[in-house]
Parts: structure tokens; C-alpha cells; sequence
């Protein structure tokens, strides 16, 4: 059986949407037997289906990747990612290398071109940018076409529906969430280090903030008890790295914020990059140590939670990251202290911030920055 359609996933379902993934059993005439992590009992090799998003995990997801996908696609990628993975850049109608930028701005440039295009997908290959920005894109469009994503870091935007939306993109234009993930460990969890342990904070901040939400349900929460485990145990000092765990913690962190949200902490990060330029993963990773404390101090007992899964303190863990992603303080990162009390007003006007138990106001937020600067 050929699985060449997919169709994108919005938000907001769409009535009278059906999948191109059939079958009672894996939908995808994937039958191969799951490889059983054995330190937990959880194949590290699986097929996910989620609702209406399907998510193909392992170290042989990209051999599936010509069944999927098929062939014709617009591919959104970064360089790096490009060249990691060339079967899915030769398979491809048409590529858009994806640089720096702004998530709006960026799909805001490419809306034209890929509404003339008319393509039939549009798969995302890279790290968070490049995934929000297809998204975006398909979001842009009306999610009539079918987004995938092939993560190349720990972001888990592939597993969320929150994104920036493309500048030009109707009103009222909702979050989309790729209806196919393929995660391979191999390209997921393929940075070095410095930047793999920033990426690695980053994912360990979903899995903290993911589990205390004001919003928050058990089956999210139970993920992120287990992808801060594996995020915290991944990366030890002294011992060899293990990118399986990252890449399954990360995965199962963002399916934990996409269900339960964040707050304090991924408000005033996100704010931080936004404005400063700073990179993403070495901002969580200098914030959390600082941010940790001050969600401690407001849920102790889902801390102690926390604490329990991974077999230490939650902060130990940030510091640990921290170090190992050259991010100890955010001035080591190029950011100006005359920046932080800006930074901090824009935070604190951020609606998730209610999510966090006791919102923090602009003061508290201004005095977090400082002691992490």
C-alpha cells in the first residue's frame, strides 16, 4: 500500500476531514516489530497515531520516509538539514532553503511564491524555525495543504500547534500542527555539543513547565514526568551521550506543551530571543536554573514530582545544561542588561503567563532576568 496524502492539522478540525492513513493496525502498512528500550519497556521504534496526526519514530523513520511523503513536495530546509538528509531533498518538487530570521517574517516572504506554487505538501526539514515556518505556511494557506516535519534539533516544534503566523496570512488564521512527524534520532538529536545541550535545555524546559500548567491533565503530564527522565538521563556528565533519549524526551515534552501549554519560563525566553536575537536553546538553557526556583517556589509538590522521576533536583539539571551548552549567564550570550527591564514589560503582557500558578508581573520578571544576567 502506497501512503502518499497527507492532509494538514489544524487547531480548529475542520469538518469533513478524513485521513489518507488506513489500516485498523498502523494505518501506514508499517508492520515492522517495535524494538523494546529495555531500561523502560517503550519500543524505540514505533508508529504513533494521535488523533489526526500520525508520528513515525525511530531510527528507521526516514527509510519510510518514500512511502509517507511520496515525492513532489515543497521541502522547507535549513542548509544543515539539507545536506543531513539528500533522499528527501532529491524527492522533493521544489526546496526553499529556510536562514535566520523571524518565524512571521520569514513565511511572510515565501506566502506568495507558495501560494503560486499550488504544491501538493509542504514538508519542513530542520529545527524549530524551519518547522514554525511551515506551519505557518500551511496554516497561511488554510490548511488545505498537507504540512510534515523531519526535526533536525530538540525543539519539538513539530509536535505543537503554536507558532507565529505568517505576516499577510488571513485574519482569524489559527495554529497548525504537522499532521506527519517523522523523528529519526539520528537527525533529531544530530547537533553537537554546545549547541545539542542548549537544544536538550530547551526540551528539559518543556517537560518541567509542561507538567504545572494551570490547564494542566495526567496522560500530558505522565509524558513529561518520562521525557524529563530521559532528557535528564541523556546527558550526564561523565557518561556517553545518549541522542535516543533526547530525541524521545524532546518528542514527548512538546506533546506534553502541546496539551498542557507553558508559562513564566518559555514567556520570558520567547521574549528574550525575540527581541534581543539571542539563540533559543542557549536562552532557555541560562534562564532555567533562575526560572526553575521561581516555579519551585510556587509548586513545590509537582516539583517534588519532577525531582522523584529523574533522581535529582530539576535545578541540578538546568545547571548541567547550562554549563554543558556554554549558557551559564545570559550576558555571556551578548545580551545587554539595559535590555532586560524592556524585555520584561513585553513578558508580563503575554496571556500564558497566567498559566503559571501566581502570575509573575513585569518587577518579578525584571529581577529574574538580572540574576540569570
Amino acid at each position: 500500500m502506497e501512503v502518499r496524502v497527507l492532509f494538514g492539522a489544524s487547531r480548529t478540525p475542520r469538518p469533513g476531514g478524513v485521513s489518507s492513513f488506513q489500516g485498523h493496525e498502523g494505518g501506514t502498512g508499517l508492520r515492522r516489530p517495535p524494538r523494546p528500550c529495555h531500561a523502560c519497556g517503550v519500543p524505540e521504534d514505533f508508529t504513533w497515531r494521535d488523533g489526526d496526526r500520525t508520528i513515525r519514530f525511530g531510527r528507521t523513520a526516514l527509510d519510510d520516509a518514500p512511502k509517507l511523503l511520496g515525492e513532489g513536495y515543497l521541502l522547507l530546509a535549513s542548509a544543515r538539514a539539507a545536506a543531513a538528509a539528500p533522499a528527501l531533498v532529491d524527492a522533493a518538487g521544489r526546496v526553499c532553503t529556510i536562514g535566520p530570521g523571524r518565524v512571521d517574517d520569514l513565511a511572510g516572504d515565501l506566502l506568495d511564491e507558495v501560494r503560486a506554487a499550488r504544491p501538493t505538501a509542504i514538508v519542513a526539514l530542520g529545527g524549530g524555525r524551519v518547522i514554525d515556518t511551515g506551519k505557518a505556511l500551511g496554516a497561511a494557506l488554510g490548511g488545505d495543504v498537507p504540512v510534515a516535519a523531519v526535526p533536525t534539533t530538540l525543539s519539538a516544534a513539530e509536535m505543537t500547534w503554536v507558532h507565529r503566523q505568517a505576516r499577510g496570512a488571513p485574519a482569524g488564521t489559527t495554529g497548525l500542527r504537522p499532521r506527519l512527524v517523522l523523528n529519526d534520532p539520528q537527525l533529531s538529536a544530530s547537533q553537537e555539543e554546545p549547541d545539542l545541550a542548549a537544544s536538550a535545555a530547551n526540551a528539559f524546559a518543556h517537560a518541567v513547565e509542561g507538567a504545572m500548567t494551570a490547564i494542566a491533565s495526567p496522560v500530558p503530564t505522565l509524558a513529561a514526568h518520562d521525557a524529563a527522565r530521559r532528557l535528564a538521563a541523556g546527558m550526564r556528565d561523565g557518561a556517553r551521550v545518549d541522542r535516543d533519549a533526547l530525541a524521545l524526551g524532546a518528542l514527548l515534552a512538546g506533546y506534553a506543551i502541546d496539551a498542557n501549554w507553558y508559562g513564566l519560563h518559555h514567556v520570558m525566553s520567547q521574549t528574550l530571543v525575540r527581541e534581543t536575537g539571542a539563540g533559543h536553546g542557549a536562552v532557555n538553557a541560562a534562564l532555567l536554573p533562575v526560572t526553575a526556583a521561581a516555579l519551585r517556589r510556587r509548586q513545590p509538590e509537582a516539583f517534588a514530582l519532577i525531582d522523584e522521576a529523574i533522581g535529582e533536583q530539576v535545578e541540578e539539571v538546568a545547571q548541567r545544561l547550562a554549563r554543558r551548552a556554554q549558557a551559564i549567564r545570559l550576558r555571556d550570550l551578548g545580551i545587554d542588561e539595559d535590555q532586560l527591564a524592556h524585555c520584561a514589560e513585553l513578558a508580563a503582557t503575554r496571556p500564558e503567563v497566567a498559566l503559571t500558578p501566581s502570575p509573575a508581573g513585569p518587577r518579578e520578571m525584571h529581577q529574574l532576568y538580572l540574576e540569570a544576567w
